[in-house]
């Protein structure tokens, strides 16, 4: 067996950076790691919103949960609000961690939609330590030794100023040995004899060969596309959105331990709010609204004065038809692009770099090896896709075309599946190792209006007492935890106030 020995990043911001920081922290010195950016090519910089996964990469790099809040000016994320999307005027939480607890062997929800259909449960968000600390903006870390407490059960993410955190990631990477060079790409050589890369050339003529490329090189494709003519599979079909517009203003006293996200006339509109100022964005269809309206729409709904211009980014949703090919992975944006409505874009990135690790190859670069990473990478988008065209197809507004189209589109028949499923009794099974969980499935279901004609038959074993004071008692507990709670504000100012 010959070992790698050279792996040549190409591109920085989030992409490049993580990769860079996990490999040199996991691989000891074995590999030499060289990273390529341009200065002139700007970053996107608008992946400021996480799931909880993200404190995986950040505990394999060592880093304080504290320190790197403080220097990205980072905040806490409990869920995600969700305005407007089933119809106007609605909202709900799709929040992280479990909903209430498990009776016999049947969810929470089951027994809610029992007494929801006779008028007396009340609202979902009340069964969630998560969803109801949100609507008060409280917060707090999960308690690990009170297991039996809904404190136990806190699942939290970040929000996040994601070039702060290329930058910390850079110092990082750097200090263990990564090379980093500045130039532009404007050239990738392939070998005649397999068709793998050989080398890229900068505008400089510097010339860098490597055993194993990473394509971060954001939209472009660089190597990926550019170089390897990998082709794309175009799913703008279930997710029109082609277009975002991201501006920051002044920090809102809205402090919110929340992402939210209200829904326009031809997409929707992000809030994110730091610990310096609060990150906006608006997602819209370019074929429904135009550039100008959408950047009004955008500017009049601040929370605050601008603190930037607007950045304008093109975008097309789907991924590339193979994020390995030859001796080439693509990570970030040059692997595919699914809009962050659930927040998964970095998401992405990180468990790109992981699974790239698990797969890491040999100078033969075995074809099974690059298939099944391949496998778990389609299978992975693919699901991720389904929950974000999920939040589209389920609306009852036909207001504007947009919402019309989205209404009534056909969808994917794994999404289908899942669909009609819930649509009867209220059931959803969690496929193979796909991202998101149950009781995420079952927020977005109820939050946007899929009520099941029935309940799970099993629910009738419990007497309505029961299950009335079941629920009571889950509804009771979660308050006066949420009551002790401090709030959002206040937790960030005694634990990690941002690095002046």
């Amino acid at each position: 067996m010959k070992h790698l020995r050279k792996v040549l990043i190409v591109g920085g911001g989030s992409a490049g950076w993580m990769t860079a920081a996990l490999f040199a922290k996991l691989m000891n010195d074995l590999y030499e790691v060289t990273l390529v950016e341009s200065d002139d090519i700007g970053t996107i910089g608008v992946g400021e919103a996480t799931i909880p996964a993200i404190k995986k990469y950040n505990e394999l790099l060592g880093i304080s949960e504290n320190e790197f809040l403080q220097r990205t000016n980072g905040t806490f994320k409990l869920g995600i609000q969700f305005n407007d999307w089933s119809s106007i005027g609605s909202s709900y939480i799709h929040g992280f961690g479990v909903i209430g607890q498990d009776l016999g062997w049947l969810r929470c929800h089951q027994y809610w939609l029992k007494m929801r259909a006779q008028g007396k449960a009340s609202d979902f968000a009340n069964y969630s330590i998560n969803t109801a600390a949100a609507l008060r903006n409280k917060f707090m870390r999960c308690a690990p030794d009170m297991k039996e407490s809904p404190l136990g059960h806190i699942a939290h993410a970040f929000h996040f100023d994601a070039g702060l955190y290329a930058r910390y990631l850079r110092q990082f990477a750097e200090e263990r040995g990564v090379k980093r060079f500045e130039g532009k790409v404007v050239k990738v050589t392939l070998r005649p004899e397999d068709g793998f890369v050989r080398s890229v050339t900068l505008a400089n003529g510097q010339i860098f060969e490597a055993d194993l490329f990473i394509d971060c090189s954001g939209f472009r494709g660089l190597i990926i596309e550019q170089g390897l003519g990998t082709g794309f599979d175009d799913w703008s079909h279930w997710l029109p959105c082609d277009r975002a517009i991201a501006v920051g203003c002044e920090r809102s006293k809205n402090f919110t331990p929340y992402t939210k996200s209200t829904a326009r006339a031809a997409g929707w509109q992000w809030r994110i709010p730091l610990q310096h100022r609060t990150g906006n964005g608006h997602v819209y269809s370019s074929q429904h609204m135009d550039a100008e309206d959408a950047e009004q729409i955008l500017l009049s709904s601040l929370d605050g004065e601008p603190t930037s211009s607007p950045l304008q980014i093109r975008f097309e949703a789907g991924k590339r038809k193979k994020v390995w090919n030859r001796n080439c992975v693509a990570i970030g944006l040059s692997s595919g692009f699914l809009e962050p409505l659930e927040s998964t874009s970095l998401h992405l990135i990180q468990s790109a770099i992981i699974r790239l690790l698990r797969f890491l190859p040999d100078m033969s670069f075995d074809p099974a090896t690059i298939n099944e990473f391949n496998r778990q990478t389609d299978f992975e988008y693919e699901r991720i896709r389904d929950f974000i065209i999920l939040h589209y197809k389920l609306t009852e507004r036909e207001d504007t075309p947009f919402w019309r189209y989205c209404k009534h589109m056909d969808v994917p028949a794994t999404l289908q599946r899942k669909m009609d499923l819930f649509s009867a009794n209220g059931r959803i099974f969690r496929e193979d190792d796909e991202l998101f969980s149950e009781e995420s499935w079952i927020q977005v279901f109820i939050g946007q209006g899929l009520i099941p004609a029935a309940y799970d038959p099993m629910v009738d074993i419990q007497s309505e007492e029961q299950i009335g004071t079941f629920l009571s008692n889950i509804e009771s507990v979660i308050g006066k935890c949420v009551d002790v709670m401090p709030s959002h504000d206040e937790f960030v100012a005694k634990n990690c106030p941002a690095f002046q």
